[in-house]
């Protein structure tokens, strides 16, 4: 896969957007713990941006998902990781079911307004006792005449502080536990929500994150998305968008910090020399540019079968694992190249080193995408009953 004009485009786009209406208040929102996210998205969804991929009769722009890639990769120039995951969040995580399975009536009303920006969306799948095994949720939705009867709590839901409706999992059967559960629209001004706590995190701050508890929530059945019970499978497949779209991110967010590194060691001095001209630094600045580059590609190859009908679930697990691991590793490293300026604040690697460590937990823990990767390759031991 390879970017076109069209891509490119809409990379520039979206720059110029970030350098005017975001970059300048992140410190502002980092402090505040939280962004405006309502009023950000209403401008995204002006530019198009919060429907790149989703179908054109729902407001979408009904691109392939290439160029979804290109978004998440141009969002990586925010200077911060909250806003770009709350954005990613919004586009790829918790509308993806919605927009493949929903009926026309539900996606009217709430993809519609997700695409355009006039609502807030969140996902709710997480739970205190079941974060990357998601098979353990305990949030039961019973039927009662016409609706669902929801009762549970979700834990470490983005944007959910903000949002107006949730992409909730909860279990709906007595089947086997990947075959129980069921994704259902959640209005969050529904009685019986409540908001159990603000999670504060050590980094991306400026993305609010709740513990959402509910009690006996009524909504109707036709806000079930897609079947009943198969709830678990159209997870699973959001979550392939869900690591490319962490992948791609990241790129551009590593990007940013090997060339600040870059030039900062270049003018910094030490013992009478800069500090790149040191064999040691610039030997490890190149095999940090090579492993980027090599996630780059793994990124776009995964994107291209996506887009080709493929199930890219090993690689993209292979992605979002990788993109982890790069995370902590390029950080670290560019950190320590600038001293104790980069153990301050308000330098850009420490703000990356701490809002890139997610990468390796959320959306799938580096141990689940290595499960999932030995599954693929006939490697994983079976479970003996």
């Amino acid at each position: 896969m390879e970017y076109s004009h069209e891509h490119l485009e809409l990379q520039r786009n979206l720059k110029r957007f970030i350098e005017t209406d975001i970059n300048p208040f992140v410190d502002e929102w980092e402090a505040a713990e939280i962004f405006p996210a309502k009023e950000v998205f209403r401008k995204l969804g002006a530019l198009g941006m919060l429907g790149v991929s989703k179908p054109v009769e729902f407001g979408g722009l009904g691109l392939d998902y290439s160029y979804s890639m290109a978004m998440a990769e141009a969002l990586g120039h925010i200077r911060c990781g909250g806003v770009p995951m709350a954005i990613g969040v919004q586009t790829d995580m918790a509308t993806p079911a919605l927009a493949r399975f929903g009926s026309d009536a539900l996606r009217r009303e709430f993809l519609a307004p997700a695409i355009s920006g006039e609502a807030v969306a969140c996902v709710g799948v997480s739970e205190p006792g079941a974060g990357s095994d998601v098979a353990a949720i305990r949030t039961t939705a019973r039927k009662d005449g016409g609706d669902y009867i929801i009762n549970g709590s979700k834990m470490w839901i983005t944007n959910s502080l903000q949002a107006d409706w949730m992409c909730l999992l909860a279990i709906t059967g007595d089947g086997p536990a990947h075959r129980n559960k069921s994704l259902i629209i959640v209005p969050m001004d529904t009685p019986g929500i409540s908001v159990g706590k603000k999670i504060r995190k050590i980094g991306m701050n400026s993305s609010d994150t709740g513990l959402i508890h509910f009690d006996e929530v009524r909504v109707p059945q036709r806000f079930l998305v897609g079947e009943e019970d198969k709830g678990f499978t159209y997870q699973m497949l959001q979550f392939q968008e869900e690591r490319l779209w962490c992948a791609a991110n990241i790129v551009q967010q590593m990007q940013n910090c090997i060339d600040a590194t870059i030039d900062y060691t270049r003018e910094r001095k030490i013992f009478g020399a800069s500090v790149l001209d040191n064999q040691w630094v610039h030997f490890k600045l190149a095999e940090m540019q090579t492993e980027l580059e090599s996630l780059r590609a793994l990124t776009y190859r995964a994107c291209g079968m996506y887009i080709g009908g493929a199930d890219v679930t090993e690689l993209a697990s292979m992605a979002k694992l990788k993109a982890g691991r790069l995370a902590r590793q390029i950080t670290d490293g560019c950190m320590q190249f600038w001293g104790g300026m980069g153990f301050t604040l308000e330098n850009p690697v420490s703000q990356f080193y701490r809002d890139g460590r997610l990468t390796s937990i959320g959306g799938g823990a580096d141990e689940v995408m290595l499960g999932i990767i030995c599954k693929y390759m006939d490697i994983l031991p079976g479970r003996k009953a």
